[in-house]
């Protein structure tokens, strides 16, 4: 498997690791079912986190440990979709804003998570290049999919500031497709989280009951 750390062309000037590449495939894959609601989103995720788990092990101990992250939460969600409590007419999920008590609780474990995941890279520095960018992608990621498990129309604003970090982190540590195809991450997160935020107000009553 040394093939997929290995390059497979040239972009821009920048080298393109195949690891790399098709992770963020499967990750625009499953980024694309995920705003159509579809509960493949999830064994879609599943894989890019295992491919790309393999492009930052050994460099970036935030960006490897956040696909580990990727790929329980995969299986949370997978299994949280799968119960079909939350299905709309249509078969698929359902989707609602989060309530402020949720909206605190998930800003203030992304605050706390960010600076303890922080702290643990500056004690042991061979864990991470770039500490608090590092545990902030982490930490971001973890509220973004539990967001998304739970069918939260935040989950899209969570990843917009995961992004925010993420592409020039990339850029960086010389994962130019990486920060190549979060420039297309950011289009779909746009259209995805105009399409939830609409859906969400067509069900009040769905909303009510969560609230």
């Amino acid at each position: 498997m040394n093939w997929l750390n290995s390059e497979a062309f040239t972009l821009l000037g920048q080298r393109i690791i195949w690891s790399d590449m098709i992770g963020n495939i499967f990750g625009l894959a499953a980024l694309a079912l995920g705003w159509r609601r579809s509960v493949w989103t999830w064994p879609v995720q599943f894989l890019a986190g295992l491919v790309l788990f393999t492009a930052f092990y050994g460099h970036l101990a935030g960006s490897a440990g956040k696909q580990v992250v990727v790929v329980l939460v995969a299986l949370y969600g997978w299994w949280q979709w799968q119960r079909g409590k939350d299905r709309t007419t249509d078969g698929h999920i359902a989707v609602r804003f989060a309530t402020w008590r949720e909206r605190g609780a998930m800003i203030a474990a992304a605050a706390a998570g960010t600076v303890a995941v922080a702290l643990l890279f500056k004690a042991f520095p061979s864990l991470s290049w770039d500490p608090w960018p590092d545990a902030y992608i982490f930490v971001g990621t973890v509220v973004a999919m539990y967001a998304q498990a739970r069918g939260m129309v935040e989950f899209w604003f969570a990843w917009l500031l995961v992004d925010l970090v993420g592409v020039p982190l990339n850029f960086a540590n010389g994962y130019a497709f990486s920060g190549f195809v979060y420039v297309i991450y950011g289009a779909l997160v746009l259209w995805g989280m105009r399409d939830w935020w609409l859906r969400s107000r067509t069900a009040p009553a769905l909303e009510g009951a969560h609230a």
